[in-house]
């Protein structure tokens, strides 16, 4: 069975977790979306958590596990040195109806590209989903549609516009769909390491036929 590990990030009230404003409207913590399929409205955390499940995708088995950061704001500089070392994937959340968690989605992709270089790079941008969330929110909408597509595509990575409040299906395919491109990187990789190791192989192997062939040449000169 496959594991693929998934980190769920996003400023406070962006829907990842918790309660968010726009007079009161609730957020949903999106793992538990996915893994229950209910809605919750009040949702606040001091702890973090990893959820795991079982899925089936494409008639594989994946064993699934999707970390989400505790909900209430953290000290200092944004740092995600455990994350992008723990994580096969990425679900940035921001809240269309809050300009901040736009800005904090921003700086997530940013830190996330920048660790990342070459041949990994390329993999990681097709490992991350950038969402805009509470599209049942349109009336107080403060971030733009167009703006979300374009920081997906300054950063390579995939958009998409939801509510995970009502789109309980959009937010499977959604996850579906990651799922998807992390297994193809996973075969990209192996695939990757076994062309690395085929040169070493055929190196090694002519070492040991030529010092065959000396040991061989040597005995029968003795002979």
């Amino acid at each position: 069975m496959r594991g693929v590990k998934l980190a769920v990030l996003g400023g406070s009230g962006s829907g990842k977790s918790g309660r968010g404003r726009a007079g009161g409207q609730p957020r949903l913590a999106l793992a538990v979306r996915l893994l229950t399929r209910r809605f919750i409205g009040e949702y606040a955390s001091n702890a973090e958590c990893i959820y795991t499940k079982h899925l089936n995708v494409d008639a594989r088995q994946i064993h699934l596990e999707i970390y989400d950061p505790c909900s209430q704001p953290r000290q200092g500089k944004l740092s995600l040195t455990d994350e992008l070392h723990w994580a096969d994937g990425f679900i940035i959340v921001y809240d269309i109806s809050d300009r901040a968690s736009f800005a904090s989605a921003k700086a997530l992709l940013y830190r996330i590209q920048e660790s990342h270089i070459g041949a990994c790079k390329k993999m990681v941008e097709s490992a991350v989903v950038l969402i805009g969330n509470k599209q049942d929110l349109c009336h107080m909408r403060e971030v733009d549609w167009d703006e979300g597509q374009k920081l997906a595509m300054d950063n390579k990575c995939h958009f998409s516009g939801l509510s995970v409040a009502e789109h309980y299906q959009e937010v499977v395919a959604m996850f579906t769909k990651l799922l998807r491109n992390i297994t193809s990187n996973f075969k990209a990789k192996r695939r990757q390491v076994d062309q690395n190791q085929w040169p070493k192989l055929f190196a090694n192997l002519s070492v040991k036929l030529a010092i065959g062939s000396g040991a061989d040449a040597f005995y029968s000169r003795a002979g």
